[in-house]
């Protein structure tokens, strides 16, 4: 293990970490909502801290290895919500307690969107403005920003890239050179969400809004400036835009990379997690809204489909939005949303859950194994997209899939000994782990019921789902460190 590699990445990421800080500080002099210090002292500890790390070792020129960027992410992380955690910490309003600050920050920058407050309404603005800012940094992962700039200065991110970026494909690069990858990547980001900032605008909402929720829209985090969500705007013109970013940011990247760059929509057609992405989708809406429909549970069919569709693809797409939320529909209407995120969206996009590919692989394999009882000496390969899907993938696949569910339950058990009820303990995990956000029962809501113990294990989860269990979770095993 480079320990000396892996102090100077942390102390450069954190010295980039604290950059974003400054904003919120312009922000609160702008509107003068006398936060401005505790975004400033922020700052400098962040700075400082990271100059500490990195100058001693600045000199330094060493390739990350495998097991140091699994460390670096992990460590990084954590490191990035501590310090993200500050501001709430020093600020007056809210006034929060370190395990709420830590909560809400480990929630902004894993894009979960769940949040231990009240009175969003009520809050300076600044602080508004930064819990919507720490969710756009997250949700396409400022690591890979890094990486960018990391070639400039000498340090290699080739792992820093395979152990962060999301889904099961981590070694397809769409340029040739890592670091113009995570560019592209990042112009892509960057781009919808300036297009989904000016829809907002036009679409009725102020500037201060529009910016804050294309953050929290295209990171599918699911933060927002009101309590009351998106339906503080009772708007299906905005209900429309959010749903038309929410499914685009729940698809592959990459997709949208090769779309721009060819200046074709062929490659979403071509592409078979698309194709179930949108199936899934379908089906979900489908049975919500003939559900909803025939329960009355909205004001006549236009209703029903506007809240039943921007519900279904916001609860998805890991989102987290609510118009009217979900806890309260009817029937087995808000566990099969639940379960439904439990897939979310695409590989190599902002959004939760296993991700579409997996669930598609996991269906075909159980499919074959079907077949092989019928016809043993047969020979049944699993197709993705008319191509053959190699065991390896289909073993790593169905690893993840059995470490996801062993997690789940442990995470259900250590919760409900927190106290939890069972309703509200299930619901808390599955979206945490999906980083979706909202759940049901005590939940439903916020966290702010929810006691110091069962917010440090939700933290886990969150980091857990971000990371894709994988990456962490090789951190506890023995043999990682061995050697």
């Amino acid at each position: 293990m480079q320990f000396l590699a892996i102090q100077q990445i942390v102390g450069l990421l954190l010295v980039f970490f604290s950059t974003s800080l400054l904003p919120p500080i312009l922000v609160s002099l702008l509107y003068s909502d006398g936060t401005h210090q505790a975004f400033l002292h922020a700052f400098l500890a962040t700075l400082l801290t990271g100059l500490v790390l990195w100058l001693p070792v600045c000199r330094l020129r060493k390739e990350l290895r495998v097991r140091d960027g699994f460390v670096v992410v992990v460590l990084f992380w954590t490191v990035l919500a501590l310090f993200g955690a500050i501001p709430f910490v020093l600020s007056d309003n809210p006034s929060m307690m370190p395990v709420d600050a830590f909560f809400e920050s480990m929630s902004g920058l894993t894009t979960t969107g769940g949040t231990v407050l009240t009175g969003i309404d009520d809050l300076p603005e600044s602080i508004r403005y930064y819990r919507q800012q720490l969710q756009w940094f997250g949700g396409m992962g400022i690591i890979v920003l890094a990486v960018a700039i990391m070639p400039m200065l000498g340090i290699g991110g080739m792992q820093l890239y395979r152990a962060e970026t999301p889904g099961p494909m981590k070694d397809n690069k769409i340029t040739p050179r890592i670091s113009e990858t995570a560019k592209a990547l990042w112009y892509i980001y960057l781009g919808l969400t300036v297009l989904c900032a000016l829809s907002y605008w036009l679409g009725g909402m102020n500037a201060f809004d529009a910016i804050g929720h294309s953050f929290s829209t295209v990171a599918t985090g699911g933060f927002s400036t009101h309590d009351k969500s998106m339906g503080y705007f009772d708007s299906a013109v905005i209900d429309v835009i959010t749903m038309v970013f929410m499914l685009l940011a729940g698809i592959n990247f990459a997709l949208h990379f090769l779309s721009w760059r060819t200046r074709s929509l062929i490659h979403y057609f071509h592409d078979p997690e698309v194709r179930g992405y949108f199936t899934l989708l379908f089906v979900i809406s489908g049975l919500s809204i003939a559900y909803l429909t025939v329960t009355e549970s909205f004001d006549g069919p236009v209703e029903t489909l506007r809240h039943g569709a921007f519900q279904v693809i916001s609860v998805v797409t890991s989102t987290g939005f609510s118009t009217t939320g979900f806890d309260w529909w009817p029937s087995f209407l808000p566990v099969m949303l639940l379960m439904a995120s439990c897939i979310g969206g695409c590989a190599g996009s902002t959004a939760g859950g296993i991700k579409v590919v997996r669930a598609m692989l996991l269906y075909k394999q159980s499919k074959r194994e079907m077949m092989r009882l019928v016809h043993p000496m047969a020979l049944f390969p699993v197709k993705l997209g008319g191509k053959p899907v190699s065991n390896h993938v289909i073993d790593a696949v169905w690893g993840f899939f059995a470490l996801y569910v062993l997690c789940f339950v442990v995470l259900l058990l250590a919760l409900s000994a927190t106290g939890a009820n069972l309703e509200t303990a299930f619901s808390a995990v599955a979206a945490n782990l999906n980083n979706l956000g909202p759940g049901l029962g005590n939940v439903a809501k916020n966290y702010g019921s929810v006691s110091d113990a069962g917010k440090w294990i939700l933290s886990f989860a969150m980091l857990m789902g971000r990371l894709e269990l994988f990456t962490l979770l090789v951190l506890l095993t023995p043999t990682f460190w061995r050697g």
